[in-house]
């Protein structure tokens, strides 16, 4: 091997331990991820050899989308900077109808005859599938819309921001935490920006420009006497913006009970770092939960997961399907449940949506990556389950003429299928704050950051940890505790909802890695929500052998 290649691989390798997540692409030079990439004239023209090769092919359908792929990753531990990776990753993906079944095809030598070529066997591939299909791809109709854009409204691109300054922010957080007590810390940060253009022989030529910012810390404080450790993630969530994501505004600040301070749209790493030595040295002094059913006060940072588990997986139309049964299972919601049109997900208080078109959501684009325009439906209206996330090829199943704009592919290079799309818990109406809600709880278990989680094959049982967990007694937050968690079933669990705090409470939690398919890809999801309290679950101690 090269010194050259040895360096590159090493380096790569270096940051995925750091941080298990997928890097896609080639490592460039920093200063390649402000180059602005091939112009939209040239793109059309490019995306025209593709559909129109698949016309003269015999296609009756067709896509392309060309797509630049940027990530920066930055990883420090303590006073030092573990790595930087800087990629890459440029390409054409095109899919094909003909003979009624699908077909694709991708590469990386985007000029017209490699565009040709790779038509030519997304055609092939297409043919040689409709010999054991049984029926033809049926698909919802879409408008064409010609000439579009669409960009993540963003203040500041985290990828002008030098890698210098970012450096000195992450160790500004570690070196608080240290001074604080922490003993060690890790801190990242992962920037990603998605250039996508997407064409079909229905008319669309839609450029799109997706920006996605996530900033991580994990801090341990360790009881020398005993050797006992304890650690504290960060409570940051992924979000769509720019680098103002990192910038602390004031007006953006949220008072979580406990005296944890959480903010809205914004993130601020110093102070979290802080934060976390200090409630890390805390939790090594804290009692272990006593075992009981306690009214959980669960944040949406928290809350986020157990939407995104409970109810964004089990409602994915392809996973109801049992086509993801291999992989990642099934769903307890059949189609019966929504064909009968009272299925009881929840009580009356729960609302849950689905909307591409959230601000500041991971999920949110102006056209899905079938050119789709995105929007915002309904998944459980008054606690009844009444629809479900489809995309053009499967919403006839369910009866519908109407594609629900969540399809999404992690590249170029990967055909696109049903993703999630931003799931999320509908706010309370009245005025209602996370410490009247406190207030009003006489036992319960309040709960901030995702901790450890686990959910059985069809999306029903499930178990759930938080980061931060404290007692609450008599309407007061007594202290902190170790060793709770949470088990309940998704009906169970949703009917239990006793109280929604208001919009002003709401916030959004994010995953920036969603694993689903075969091959496999990931996606970006956010899950909306304000503080919930669910009354009379069962708190389990993870701490004891039973």
């Amino acid at each position: 091997m090269k010194r050259r290649n040895f360096i590159h691989t090493a380096a790569l390798g270096a940051g995925l331990l750091a941080a298990p997540i997928p890097i896609f692409g080639k490592n460039i030079f920093v200063e390649e991820l402000l180059n602005p990439g091939m112009d939209v004239a040239t793109k059309k023209a490019l995306a025209d050899v593709a559909l129109n090769t698949a016309r003269g092919l015999g296609a009756t359908y067709a896509d392309a989308r060309i797509g630049r792929y940027l990530n920066q990753y930055v990883f420090t531990r303590e006073k030092m900077v573990q790595n930087t990776v800087n990629t890459e990753s440029f390409g054409i993906g095109i899919r094909v109808i003909a003979n009624g079944t699908w077909g694709f095809a991708s590469t990386n030598d985007v000029t017209p005859d490699g565009i040709k070529k790779a038509t030519e066997l997304a055609i092939s591939v297409a043919k040689a599938n409709s010999k054991i299909q049984t029926d033809d791809v049926v698909l919802a109709p879409v408008q064409g819309y010609g000439d579009v854009s669409w960009k993540t409204p963003i203040e500041k691109s985290s990828m002008s921001v030098p890698v210098s300054e970012k450096v000195d922010l992450l160790l500004e957080a570690n070196a608080r935490a240290l001074e604080n007590g922490a003993d060690y810390i890790s801190s990242a940060l992962f920037s990603v920006n998605e250039q996508k253009y997407f064409a079909s022989t229905e008319g669309s030529y839609i450029d799109q420009d997706v920006h996605r910012i996530w900033p991580t810390l994990n801090v341990t404080a360790i009881d020398k006497a005993s050797g006992k450790f304890k650690n504290r993630q960060g409570l940051a969530a992924p979000m769509g913006m720019g680098y103002e994501y990192l910038i602390p505004d004031k007006s953006e600040e949220i008072m979580g009970a406990g005296g944890v301070v959480l903010y809205r749209n914004r993130y601020d790493i110093v102070a979290d770092a802080i934060a976390s030595a200090k409630q890390a040295k805390e939790m090594l002094t804290a009692k272990s939960v006593e075992a009981g059913k306690y009214d959980l006060v669960l944040e949406p940072n928290h809350l986020g997961l157990t939407i995104h588990e409970s109810v964004g997986h089990p409602l994915e139309l392809d996973r109801v399907l049992g086509y993801e049964a291999n992989y990642a299972g099934t769903s307890f919601a059949t189609l019966d449940k929504l064909e009968a049109g009272d299925f009881n997900y929840g009580n009356e208080l729960v609302n849950l949506v689905a909307d591409k078109t959230q601000p500041h959501s991971l999920g949110a684009v102006g056209y899905d990556d079938e050119g789709v325009k995105c929007k915002k439906w309904d998944l459980v209206r008054n606690g009844t389950l009444v629809n479900y996330q489809a995309i053009r090829d499967q919403v006839h199943m369910i009866g519908q003429n109407e594609s629900h704009g969540c399809c999404y592919s992690q590249s170029w290079n990967d055909v696109q299928f049903q993703r999630m799309p931003n799931v999320s818990l509908e706010p309370g109406k009245e005025k209602y704050s996370i410490n009247d809600m406190i207030k009003d709880v006489e036992k319960g278990i309040y709960l901030v950051g995702r901790g450890s989680y686990s959910i059985d094959q069809q999306r029903y049982n499930f178990q759930f940890g938080g980061t931060l967990t404290y007692e609450i007694k008599n309407g007061e937050i007594t202290g902190m505790v170790n060793d709770a968690a949470y088990q309940s079933n998704t009906q169970e669990f949703w009917n239990s909802c006793a109280k929604i705090c208001d919009k002003d409470d709401y916030r959004i939690f994010g995953s920036f890695f969603d694993g689903k398919g075969q091959p496999s890809q990931v996606s970006a999801v956010s899950h909306g929500c304000s503080t919930t309290r669910f009354n009379g679950v069962n708190v389990i101690n993870t701490g004891r052998n039973i």
